[in-house]
């Protein structure tokens, strides 16, 4: 099993903007812009069809990304962390 430490609060990320090189904002993972139901649909099944065909193989978390100085939108992919169930 495997977590997104930025969905779950455990990394603070902050990325630069490739064009102006402002920080840019997390606003949260691609899936959740799906419709008004998707931020509730099992994340492992939305990785199969949410537009990137590794992501689920290589156990990242694809997130918008907003440039607040120059509005630019980029989608990250954020490695996911292995969790240790006991």
């Amino acid at each position: 099993m495997s977590m997104c430490p930025v969905c779950n609060q455990l990394s603070d990320t902050q990325y630069r903007c490739p064009s102006c090189l402002g920080l840019m904002q997390d606003n949260g993972r691609v899936m959740d812009y799906y419709d008004d139901y998707s931020p509730y649909f099992d994340i492992d099944s939305l990785k199969m069809e949410d537009g990137y065909p590794e992501d689920e193989q290589e156990k990242q978390c694809p997130h918008v990304f907003h440039c607040t100085q120059c509005a630019a939108d980029n989608v990250l992919l954020i490695h996911e962390w292995r969790a240790e169930c006991n």
